[in-house]
C-alpha cells in the first residue's frame, strides 16, 4: 500500500505547554484511532528553534545557516504523519480528523520510496 506524508501547518506554538494539553489529547485520540496505518509522525518545536541550511555554490561549498524557518507564515508546519493508506482519498479522510484541519491546513502528498 502506499504511503502519505500528512504534513500539519498549524499556530506556531510550543506544544507542549500546559495550556495545550486538550489538543495533545486529541492528537493522541487520532493516533490511537489511526494507529493501523500510522507509519510514524512527531511534533515539531516551534520555528523560533528551527535552523535553515544552504549550501553556497552547490555540493562542496560554503555551508550557511540562518536562525528560523525558510519561509514567514501565520501558519507554520508543526508535525507530520505517515500514514499507510490504500488510496489518496483513505489518507486525506484521515487527515480530515487531526487537529490541525480543524483551524490550520493538513498538506496530503505520496511519499516516493527510493
Amino acid at each position: 500500500m502506499p504511503t502519505y506524508a500528512a504534513l500539519l501547518y498549524a499556530a506556531d506554538v510550543d506544544w507542549s505547554q500546559p495550556e495545550y494539553a486538550e489538543t495533545i489529547k486529541e492528537y493522541r485520540e487520532f493516533g490511537e484511532a489511526a494507529a493501523a496505518v500510522i507509519r510514524g509522525g512527531k511534533a515539531l518545536s516551534p520555528t523560533s528553534t528551527a535552523t535553515t541550511v544552504r549550501v553556497s555554490g552547490g555540493k562542496g561549498g560554503e555551508i550557511l545557516t540562518s536562525d528560523g524557518p525558510y519561509v514567514e507564515t501565520k501558519e507554520a508546519l508543526t508535525g507530520f504523519y505517515l500514514l499507510e493508506c490504500a488510496d489518496l482519498d483513505e489518507a486525506v479522510k484521515l487527515a480530515a480528523q487531526l487537529p490541525a484541519a480543524w483551524d490550520g491546513v493538513v498538506e496530503v502528498r505520496p511519499v516516493i520510496e527510493f
